[in-house]
């Protein structure tokens, strides 16, 4: 962080930071930048969050650290073997846990509880745990226990359901015209089913038949009464992305309308630091929701110690068994 980031952000205290490959080198540069974003902002329990779900969404890549199977990998493995799959899942999130932990990173934006649809665009594609709702619930709950187990909070993603999406919503706003009753039986149900865990993440998705005017993250009637009311998440809600395409206002506006909407927190990922500084001087009138915001993060317990190499060797041996 340069003398500029960190004045702003010890004056402004934002709720957390995300990192990204461009802020990850190796293992003793992240640890420096993680303790110097708790003592820019003088909070040893900030958030510190990053996408590190395996395959192709990972910021942690070798030779540092290892490489994860995407989660199509284990939709396959439970046709065949549901409780091998579920322990593969927990040992996934176990291993990159503690790769996390060691970081001094305290959240991943991690599982994707999304239904992998065909002809869909492929942006959920293989991060998805395979076509069936409640198959997809168990192994997200085993990778977000795992998660908690090992001391980093999880968010699951992209409620209420990003897999019908027919284009990438980094670079266009998705529509998905499938019925309410339809969503009811299908995308709906992991995040009903998970709907106790701590976090959540939005989906920059229009649901035409709920409302037609605007993507989940910004619209009260999605976050109400869908995401609030009838999944009965209560945990905290993250928006998407407010940089990405989807939305089609300045970074800074779109925080304002996710906050507005109901989401707890507006993530910004943007490299800009002018951007950055938009978007906390726009939101700067916005208090988080109470102390439950604090005590939900607390959820994660301490790590036990693990032979990592081991511990992977086995579950690279099981995926390959199954390929």
């Amino acid at each position: 962080m340069n003398a500029e980031e960190k004045a702003f952000f010890s004056k402004h205290k934002p709720f957390g930071f995300i990192l990204f490959k461009r802020n990850c080198d190796n293992p003793e540069q992240i640890k420096a930048l993680t303790q110097e974003m708790r003592q820019c902002v003088g909070n040893d329990d900030i958030a510190i969050l990053i996408d590190q779900e395996g395959g192709r969404v990972a910021r942690l890549t070798p030779p540092h650290w290892k490489k994860y199977p995407a989660a199509a990998a284990y939709a396959k493995l439970y046709e065949n073997d549901p409780a091998l799959a579920k322990a593969a899942v927990q040992v996934h999130a176990s291993l990159i846990a503690n790769d996390l932990f060691n970081l001094g990173i305290n959240v991943d934006c991690f599982p994707v509880v999304d239904i992998f649809y065909p002809g869909a665009d492929k942006v959920i594609g293989d991060r998805a745990y395979g076509e069936r709702p409640k198959s997809i619930a168990v192994l997200g709950r085993a990778g977000a226990e795992a998660m908690l187990s090992g001391g980093i909070i999880p968010i699951i993603k992209h409620i209420p359901g990003h897999g019908r999406a027919d284009v990438d919503s980094h670079l266009q706003l998705p529509v998905v015209d499938t019925p309410l009753e339809q969503l009811r039986i299908s995308d709906f149900i992991p995040f009903q089913k998970l709907n106790d865990l701590p976090c959540a993440m939005t989906a920059h998705v229009i649901y035409s038949d709920i409302d037609p005017n605007r993507c989940a993250t910004i619209s009260p009637i999605v976050i109400k009464e869908i995401i609030r009311g009838e999944l009965n998440f209560k945990g905290i809600l993250f928006s998407d992305d407010i940089s990405m395409k989807a939305l089609n206002k300045p970074p800074a506006q779109n925080a304002v309308d996710a906050l507005k909407a109901g989401c707890d927190l507006a993530l910004h990922c943007n490299g800009s630091f002018n951007e950055r500084q938009q978007v906390i001087l726009a939101t700067s009138d916005y208090k988080l929701r109470g102390e439950r915001i604090w005590e939900i993060l607390k959820r994660k317990r301490k790590p036990k110690n693990i032979d990592h190499d081991k511990i992977y060797t086995w579950l690279m041996t099981i995926i390959k068994q199954y390929e």
